[in-house]
Parts: C-alpha cells; structure tokens; sequence
C-alpha cells in the first residue's frame, strides 16, 4: 500500500445547511480543555517564544513552549509567577530535565501540560521520562513523542502520556528521511496511529510535520488528529521569533529544525537544517484569524457545523 502525504489526497464536500460559514466552530476539545483552534505552533525557537506563548495562553490557544535556551525551571517559574491561564511546556529526556521536575515540584509549582519531545520517542529513555513526570506531578497532562506506529502511541500511553505527537522527518527543515531513510508521509502515519483504542477510549494524538497550507490542517483532522502542529506558517509571521533578512529585497524568515546546527549549536548528529522562508506579511495574529476562517470553510464543505464534522469526510488519493 503507497503511503500518502497530505498533497497526495482530495477531500470530497458534503451536502450542507449552513447558511454562512462564519456559523461553523473551529475550537477544539483537547485532553478535558476547550481551545480556539486545533492548531498548534511548533515547539521550535525559530517558531514560538515566550512572549508568543504567553498570548497564545491569554487568548485561548493550545500552545508548548520550546526547551531550548531558558531552561525549565526558569521558564516555569516564570509562567507561574505571572499566573498563566494555560502552563504549557516542554522537556527533554536528560538528567537535567528530571532534576528541574524534581526541582519544580518542590515549588509547588503548577504546570498544566508538559510535552515530553525527543527524535524518536519509542525507547526506554522516554519510558523513564514519563514516570518521572507521573510521580512529581500526578495532575500534569503529559504529550509524549515523535513517533509513526500504532505500537508506538499504545506504548507511550500505557507508560503514562495522556496524548502521542506523531510524525518524524515529514517537517520541511527536518532531514532525517535523507540522512537515516526513516519517516513515515503524514497522512498514512496519521490514519494508522489515530485508531488506537485503549478499551474503548480512543488516544488522542498530535499531528507534527508536513503542513505546508492552511488546507494541510483539515487533511489532517480528517486523517484523525485531535490537534495538529505547524512550524512555517507561523515561522513566517512578521512578528515570529525567526530572524528576519531580505533576499532579493523580499523579507524572510530563519526557519530552523530542532536537530539543526543552528538550534545545537555544534555540528554533531545534525537531523536539521536552516531554511529561509519567504515572510508571508501577517502578524500571528492574523495568521490564526485566517486559519480560523480557513477551517470555517472546511468545516462547511464537511456538511456540519463544528471542526468534528470533518472526521465524517471521504477522499480521493490524487
């Protein structure tokens, strides 16, 4: 069977009754907690920061901070201390991160979600990560990943996630599918890990890498994500975290992949690479607006009138 990408695929419209499509609802039910989109902005530098996160937190959205630079004490502290609505971050599987847990539980410290975010999340090192969250901090949802196998998502789950991110080498600065020849094309890896049941709960799961359009999102969706990460659409906001030049007088962007030598710092087992994206003239602001809009379409093209409608929706492969 041909494994499918995102652009090998059409979606077929429903008959509908909506008279406008500003009367479809986009947001999202996520892991017991209402969002505005089912979007999520990449945990990468050159995509989210801090003061990305916080808006994204005050304004309703699903959002994980990257664990690059601050660290995660600090960066937790912080949130902490100017009470976000949402506390939502990221960890490694190094000692350290298990230290700064250990460190953040004796603070008392509140932390909503944590995203547990390695290459390849099938192996015992994630395994060990997972409990150490699980016994430090019991009420934490925890998002564990990447992986492109149904094992894989029951694996994660039965250790303790309460959500699997899939997906690896599909992300356009990712070059793991060149330099390892793994990687699974989006929409198939999707469909096979979106159907795991655990008795007759359904895993939920995050769809991360090979968004390349904003109709990428609903592919997605209907393939049978519950939220779906994008790195360059918002990579490519004026008001994005990359770092902006101009190349033949057109603005830019820095995008960067997190196995990168941009985002290591050194040139050791580098999976990444640094791309410049054409600036697409939108804050983030606006990209979410038209993101929302987007899916409104969508969702009436789907026949119904809420973002599930689209799990009901057939496809051709093109």
């Amino acid at each position: 069977m041909k494994a499918l990408k995102y652009s090998d695929i059409c979606l077929i419209p429903n008959y509908s009754e909506v008279y406008s499509r500003t009367d479809c609802d986009p947001s999202v039910e996520f892991l017991s907690k209402s969002f505005m989109l089912p979007i999520i902005p990449a945990n990468m530098k050159s995509v989210i920061d801090m003061d990305l996160s916080r808006a994204l937190s005050n304004d309703g959205y699903f959002y994980i901070m990257h664990r690059f630079g601050n660290g995660l004490k600090d960066t937790v502290l912080q949130m902490n201390k100017e009470n976000w609505p949402i506390i939502s971050v990221s960890m490694g599987v190094k000692m350290m991160d298990k230290k700064d847990i250990i460190a953040l539980a004796k603070l008392n410290q509140r932390i909503d979600f944590i995203t547990i975010d390695i290459a390849h999340g099938h192996c015992e090192r994630m395994k060990i990560a997972i409990k150490c969250v699980e016994k430090y901090f019991p009420r934490t949802r925890i998002i564990a990943g990447n992986v492109t196998t149904p094992e894989a998502v029951k694996q994660l789950y039965d250790w303790g996630a309460s959500a699997v991110k899939v997906g690896i080498g599909q992300g356009s600065p990712c070059t793991t599918k060149d330099k390892t020849g793994f990687t699974m094309p989006m929409f198939t890896c999707v469909q096979k890990c979106s159907n795991v049941m655990d008795d007759d709960y359904l895993i939920p799961i995050i769809a991360d890498g090979g968004i390349k359009c904003n109709g990428d999102i609903a592919k997605a969706i209907v393939a049978g994500a519950n939220m779906v990460m994008a790195g360059g659409l918002f990579a490519a906001c004026t008001d994005s975290p990359a770092i902006q030049s101009s190349i033949n007088d057109v603005p830019h962007k820095a995008y960067f992949g997190s196995a990168s030598a941009e985002n290591k710092g050194h040139n050791n087992n580098i999976e990444g690479k640094l791309t410049n994206i054409t600036c697409n003239n939108m804050s983030v602001g606006e990209k979410l607006l038209e993101i929302t809009q987007d899916l409104q379409s969508s969702i009436s093209y789907a026949g119904g009138n809420q973002i599930y409608s689209l799990n009901q929706v057939q496809y051709y492969e093109v």
